[in-house]
């Protein structure tokens, strides 16, 4: 029988109860029938019980101590389930590859989780995450939109992206004040080979998200911005094709900035 507590707000758990939410993001992170899965924020294990008949091995990390005792005492004899108590932000999740890493994602840690996996290599092609919808709609987000943003074209760049299902606050326990979706990145096959140089340049034309790009690159490739036919227009005005091609020309007329 799971069971609450006093849980300390900095954690910002609102446990998900919903089974159909839960069956939907444990068939969209098992689709692959990966043979390791590592599930971040397990909780009280809604999710894990789902995650552990779809794949060899069920890596599960939290943060809070007393959540790692209740799921060592309601998961025994599951030798396929290896609890961490740990922070999902410092542990090496490049230890445990190739897996599929899924969650009820914290939403203060969302963005860093996001960038994250971001950052790991192919071995790791599927991450299936929970989060506050706002955050959702920014990593869907299209050219010419207010949600339209630095993450959003970082993640488009190196993911295909998907609403698995948008999630109302009346699923989880307590219900949080803010509406969730769950988001499946799937990892493209073909990378920019430069990628960490194109997403530094991408930061750049985001610096400050309503001026121009003349305005925001100037400091970094001088006057030869003002000869582009894209000076005057926003970086959120931009498709994703776009930024590779624009930095391509810039470091052409800056000497290679």
């Amino acid at each position: 029988m799971f069971y609450t507590w006093g849980l300390p707000r900095k954690l910002g758990q609102h446990f998900l109860t919903s089974e159909s939410i839960l069956a939907q993001i444990a068939a969209a992170a098992g689709q692959t029938h990966p043979e390791c899965i590592v599930e971040i924020g397990p909780g009280r294990g809604a999710l894990t019980r789902h995650l552990l008949p779809l794949c060899q091995q069920l890596h599960v990390i939290e943060l809070d101590e007393r959540l790692v005792q209740f799921l060592t005492r309601n998961f025994p004899d599951r030798p396929s389930l290896h609890i961490h108590h740990a922070d999902a932000l410092d542990a090496d999740l490049a230890q445990w590859g190739p897996a599929v890493i899924t969650g009820n994602l914290p939403y203060y840690i969302t963005s860093p989780l996001v960038e994250r996996f971001l950052k790991l290599t192919p071995e790791f092609p599927l991450a299936v995450f929970l989060m506050q919808l706002e955050v959702a709609e920014r990593l869907l987000a299209k050219p010419h939109s207010r949600d339209y943003g630095y993450l959003t074209v970082a993640t488009q760049l190196v993911c295909e992206v998907e609403l698995v299902c948008k999630v109302a606050p009346s699923a989880f326990s307590p219900p949080p004040k803010v509406e969730s979706a769950a988001l499946r990145l799937k990892r493209r096959a073909q990378l920019t080979p430069d990628l960490a140089d194109l997403l530094k340049f991408v930061g750049r034309c985001f610096t400050h998200k309503r001026k121009t790009l003349r305005n925001n690159l100037r400091p970094f490739y001088g006057v030869a911005v003002d000869a582009l036919p894209e000076a005057g227009l926003r970086a959120e005005q931009l498709q994703l094709a776009q930024f590779a091609d624009l930095r391509a020309r810039l470091r052409s007329d800056s000497g290679g900035q």
